[in-house]
């Protein structure tokens, strides 16, 4: 009982902060999502399961949920195949490596809003740098971040740029530690650098490949910053994701129960990505 009592004592001062600013908001939000609270009232009317219910019917919910698979594929996707073609070229020291590993990896940690202020100049209709530079080549410019069409397009080239560093450390890692002594087994046998890329190289980076999909998916589904910045969630809400959804439902709205309901959705969707990381995690460590 000492022993736990000390224990005790050593882990109160961290489990404060933790019940104060995470398991108690948390608790409230699930409370919240079965409520109609319109964030000004103190009143708090319980209606069950009604604003769950609600989400199934709601065009809005339907259509950001697909905008967030959408935007999410269209992001991971590039990011971890240009992450690895980057992390292939440069994995190697050579002259000038750490340059260029640099430049790459500096979006990174860039702010978010700062990078989404430029690309919105770079996207302007009228005068940005992509439409002048299609006029050079006798193509009508294109109203980037004003169409449905195009819109989600732009925030998928904003995410994927600054991305692309992070990932690309990740595979040099991963790159580094496979034994060169299969490459040189491979080469004594007579295998192509194709060969050697599909039956070596991407098997071994397998588990940085799973993990590197997973977690940018969580932040893609999580991603805010540049679509207040850029799109706003528009035109017509085709740029409008769970994450935006809920924003509007909170602080436009003021529908704070159907907003609590989304944040939940979003929590169970990365939730359940994150289990699936760890349990995969897991089988690669013991396999």
């Amino acid at each position: 009982m000492k022993e736990k009592a000390k224990v005790l004592f050593f882990i109160a001062p961290l489990m404060i902060p933790l019940l104060t600013f995470w398991i108690i908001p948390f608790g409230w939000s699930i409370y919240i999502s079965f409520t109609d609270w319109d964030y000004i009232s103190p009143d708090y009317s319980y209606v069950g399961i009604e604003n769950y219910q609600y989400m199934l019917e709601d065009y809005a919910f339907i259509q950001a949920l697909m905008n967030t698979f959408i935007f999410s594929l269209g992001v991971v996707i590039p990011t971890v195949m240009l992450g690895l073609g980057f992390a292939l070229l440069l994995h190697k020291n050579f002259r000038g490596s750490q340059f260029y590993r640099a430049v790459i990896f500096s979006p990174w940690i860039t702010p978010t809003v700062a990078i989404s202020i430029v690309w919105s100049w770079v996207f302007e209709s009228k005068s940005g740098l992509v439409n002048l530079l299609l006029a050079k080549i006798g193509i009508a410019p294109v109203s980037w971040l004003e169409s449905g069409d195009t819109a989600m397009i732009a925030v998928m080239v904003v995410t994927v740029w600054q991305a692309v560093g992070w990932t690309m450390l990740f595979y040099i890692s991963a790159l580094n530690k496979i034994p060169t002594s299969l490459y040189e087994a491979s080469l004594i046998d007579g295998c192509s650098p194709l060969t050697r890329f599909f039956k070596i190289t991407l098997p071994l980076i397998s588990p940085t490949t799973f993990f590197l999909v997973i977690v940018n998916m969580i932040t893609a589904i999580q991603a805010f910053d540049q679509f207040q910045i850029l799109t706003q969630g528009g035109p017509s809400g085709s740029t409008r994701t769970l994450l935006y959804l809920f924003y509007q439902q909170a602080f436009e709205q003021y529908d704070m129960g159907p907003a609590a309901a989304t944040s939940m959705i979003i929590l169970v969707i990365t939730g359940v990505l994150t289990i699936i990381n760890t349990v995969m995690g897991k089988r690669w460590v013991y396999y």
